[in-house]
């Protein structure tokens, strides 16, 4: 991050804008809250209800991955009396390197019995003791009788405490209902014609919606650490507000990208010209560009291993792959919940540096490849009153996919 000291002047601080995104940072200093944390051995904030292991199995060699990280995700303005926890794990092994499902995500999630639920309105309340002023009068100005139960949108108090039935208008048209059921009753019973049946609305329904959430196989345990594949280097995490320099931005290392990493070459000129290599450069450039802009991103602060904005959009290290045609377009096309068909949305994402950190004990080039990992989760936070665990998309966007290279040049400590 461009730095400034506390004695700066307005003209120098006017140079710098924070923009809302989020960053995290590895740390070996405990912090606040000591939960956040980059690699190590994950832990569960209910030891006794921890998540299902398959949750963290590989999809590809189906052994257990490692760790990347573990975040602390309450919301409590957007999700109030909700616990939320983040995790992603990562296959170490080399055969399933940049493979779908090499890298997993889920996320924990608690639910306070004692916070109404999103959504639920004042006079979903229950009823008050009779002594109470009621809600229906401090709102519509009316005066409630001693019966608790009438309801307030009953066209007459009388009609509410002589009949039970809140919906009723009047005894009269009670009394009219009850001799067109007797009339209806002395008669032959009818065999109803299928035919004649109007397909109705909760048919319909029941025919346009998803299909409805299985419950998961009973939870996996946990093997004994000893069985587990060797964590990478922990740290904590310090978060700091993204701050970027408002003079031209710092240039990005140069990509080590070619046109032999590119899946489509652009043909010759029929000539054979230099207009073939022109073509190739322009090409080339194109495809850059959204990198450019990744690497010039992260050059501001240049130590960022975690990016975080809910609802927001990921800073993109390709838009050619299937991760980046999701969210460059119009409308994200993520996966909905498999656990309550809502929406997804981005949360946040990991940046190379959190490589450089994780591997800074390893020997040799045989490590991770990936541009960013994007986490999209549900809207809604389903869950239920104990720990609920669901797994949430991931995205990654891996090295050789927008042409290899360095993504945004990993920075030495």
């Amino acid at each position: 991050m461009a730095s400034y000291s506390s004695g700066s002047s307005d003209e120098d601080i006017d140079d710098y804008t924070t923009t809302n995104t989020l960053l995290g940072y590895a740390s070996k200093a405990l912090p606040d809250d000591p939960f956040n944390q980059l690699g190590g051995q994950p832990t569960w904030p209910d030891p006794g209800n921890p998540p299902s292991a398959a949750l963290a199995k590989c999809k590809v060699c189906n052994r257990m991955m490692t760790l990347l990280l573990q975040l602390n995700g309450d919301l409590p303005e957007r999700f109030p009396g909700h616990e939320r926890t983040l995790y992603i794990f990562a296959c170490r092994s080399k055969t399933c390197k940049k493979k779908t499902g090499s890298i997993r995500a889920f996320r924990g999630s608690r639910i306070s019995q004692s916070v109404p639920s999103q959504g639920r309105r004042p006079s979903d309340s229950p009823p008050r003791k009779a002594t109470a002023p009621m809600l229906g009068d401090s709102i519509f100005g009316t005066t409630t009788s001693s019966n608790n139960n009438a309801n307030p949108f009953a066209t007459t108090s009388t009609a509410a405490v002589s009949n039970p039935n809140p919906f009723s208008t009047t005894t009269t048209a009670a009394a009219a209902a009850a001799n067109a059921l007797q009339d209806l009753a002395s008669k032959p019973p009818q065999p109803p014609s299928s035919t004649d049946l109007p397909t109705t609305f909760a048919q319909k329904a029941r025919i346009s919606s998803p299909a409805p959430y299985s419950p998961p196989p009973p939870p996996e345990p946990w093997p004994p650490e000893s069985a587990l594949p060797p964590p990478y280097p922990s740290y904590y995490l310090e978060a700091d507000y993204e701050t970027l320099d408002k003079s031209p931005s710092p240039t990005p290392p140069p990509s080590t990208k070619t046109l032999n990493n590119i899946d489509e070459e652009p043909s010759s000129s029929a000539g054979g010209g230099s207009g073939g290599k022109e073509d190739a450069t322009a090409y080339e450039s194109s495809l850059d560009k959204t990198f450019q802009k990744f690497a010039s991103c992260l050059s501001h602060n240049p130590l960022q291993v975690l990016r975080y904005e809910m609802c927001g959009s990921p800073l993109l290290y390709s838009t050619s792959d299937s991760v980046g045609r999701m969210f460059s377009g119009t409308t994200p096309r993520v996966p909905r919940c498999e656990g309550c068909a809502g929406g997804r949305v981005f949360e946040l994402q990991l940046v190379p540096q959190a490589i450089a950190e994780l591997e800074v004990e390893e020997v040799g080039l045989e490590g991770m490849e990936w541009g960013t990992v994007v986490l999209a989760v549900c809207e809604r936070d389903c869950g239920g009153q104990g720990w609920c665990w669901r797994e949430e998309w991931v995205g990654v966007q891996w090295e050789e996919s927008a042409g290899g290279g360095t993504a945004g040049g990993r920075a030495k400590r």
